[in-house]
């Protein structure tokens, strides 16, 4: 006969007050995010007379709005110039100002800490000043209704200057020492050794100018007057007029402008998650 085996009993872990509180604080702030969310997406496959209707799951889903708006040779222009113009600021944005920080960080020059207050400085002038000179600038370089001048006033920030520089503040001087002695130049060193040490910070950098510049409106509304040059926020928003207002056209392509973004994160959050946890090791 042979011998029965007993399972032991299940443990369960006791819940602490202050833990269920936490994660009920969460779970409800959560949802409170993600409902808008789930109502874009409920409302873009809805049919015109069901726009109205605030049930999460549509009576009669149906996919004809994603039709006519993606057969819309309008809409697929919007989106690669947003596409177009995103993905260049954020490369220009992730280059210039990572040299600048590098600059501003490791090399010791007169007037070092004034250059870095008048970059600081800038981020305490509203947007809505600058419009204006913004304006007469590409009126003069002729950039009126094009895309550079919709990529201009981004293509480096003193944002992106101030974090770069914070973070190749405490990259080891060891390392770059090291690097000089084995012969490389100072553009090489930037490239191969410090680079590589703020992935993280880049990564930010990336997922904050490609967000912001994906969904600008208000000077792209300024700058472009030809419906061609129009990105997806203004060219979305044409979908309204003073007869009518297609909703569910504009959550659709609401909806469709979300993926880009997504993509994104989801792309380049490792690389942030990995610098939280190094940065906590380095503690």
């Amino acid at each position: 006969m042979s011998d029965l085996t007993t399972t032991p009993p299940l443990k369960f872990a006791k819940l602490r007050p202050r833990v269920v509180i936490t994660w009920t604080v969460l779970l409800i702030g959560g949802l409170i995010m993600v409902t808008p969310l789930l109502y874009m997406f409920s409302t873009s496959l809805k049919s015109a007379g069901q726009v109205f209707d605030l049930r999460l799951i549509p009576v009669a889903p149906t996919f004809d709005n994603y039709v006519k708006v993606l057969a819309n040779g309008d809409f697929m222009r919007w989106f690669v110039n947003s596409t177009v113009i995103a993905s260049i600021v954020t490369l220009s944005n992730c280059f210039f100002d990572s040299l600048v920080g590098y600059t501003l960080a490791k090399f010791r020059f007169r007037g070092r800490q004034l250059v870095f207050i008048a970059i600081l400085s800038t981020l305490m002038i509203p947007t809505e000043m600058l419009v204006i000179p913004w304006y007469l600038m590409s009126s003069q370089l002729g950039w009126l209704d094009s895309y550079w001048g919709i990529m201009f006033p981004g293509l480096m920030t003193a944002f992106g200057t101030f974090l770069m520089r914070q973070f190749f503040a405490g990259v080891p001087d060891d390392f770059l020492e090291a690097a000089r002695i084995d012969g490389l130049n100072e553009f090489e060193i930037w490239w191969k050794v410090a680079m590589p040490l703020v992935t993280p910070a880049v990564a930010a950098l990336a997922i904050f100018t490609f967000l912001g510049n994906w969904t600008a409106f208000f000077w792209p509304l300024i700058v472009t007057t030809s419906r061609e040059l129009y990105t997806l926020p203004i060219g979305i928003s044409s979908f309204s007029d003073a007869q009518d207002t297609k909703w569910e056209m504009i959550m659709t392509g609401a909806a469709l402008a979300t993926i880009p973004t997504l993509l994104v994160f989801l792309l380049l959050q490792r690389f942030i998650v990995r610098g939280v946890m190094l940065a906590g090791l380095k503690g």
